[in-house]
């Protein structure tokens, strides 16, 4: 069955589950190519939307650049495992708070076992650990200093 994508609104992308039919529309130079790259993730095996994936990692569109990470989350949610090369692409893009790469590698994070991934990113997940469980501890001292202050100052 030959299906027709609407690579300007793209319509259907999330559908697409041929990897040619990516590398045709990204050689013409077409729109939506993150978007089709979800498409990919959800419909191609790892190792076929891989390569296709770090491509749209690239794209100069910040959007369709944010859309391919989603991607790549999509596929360590589904694949419970990334290929090398799509850890080293959330590597370069970096797993800070302000990154592109963010929530790809907080789905990275949780649904690939910890033994799985990468020395760079077990490091990671141990300093996220400590980070938010220190945060938390930060913010209930606050709460309860606030607390002991409005008892204080009602007298």
């Amino acid at each position: 069955m030959t299906r027709s994508w609407d690579w300007g609104t793209g319509e259907g992308l999330l559908g697409l589950d041929d990897p040619g039919e990516w590398d045709a529309a990204f050689e013409r130079g077409e729109r939506n190519l993150g978007t089709a790259a979800i498409g990919l993730a959800f419909n191609c095996p790892l190792e076929d939307a891989s390569p296709r994936l770090v491509r749209a990692t690239q794209l100069p569109d910040t959007a369709q650049r944010g859309f391919a990470f989603t991607a790549v989350g999509t596929a360590a949610r589904l694949n419970g495992a990334l290929t090398p090369e799509l850890y080293e692409v959330l590597r370069a893009a970096g797993p800070g708070r302000r990154s592109i790469a963010v929530n790809a590698v907080d789905d990275t994070l949780t649904f690939v076992p910890f033994r799985d991934l990468p020395p760079w990113l077990k490091r990671w997940a141990v300093y996220v650990t400590v980070r938010d469980k220190l945060e938390g501890w930060w913010l209930r001292g606050e709460d309860a200093v606030r607390r002991v202050w409005q008892v204080v100052r009602r007298g």
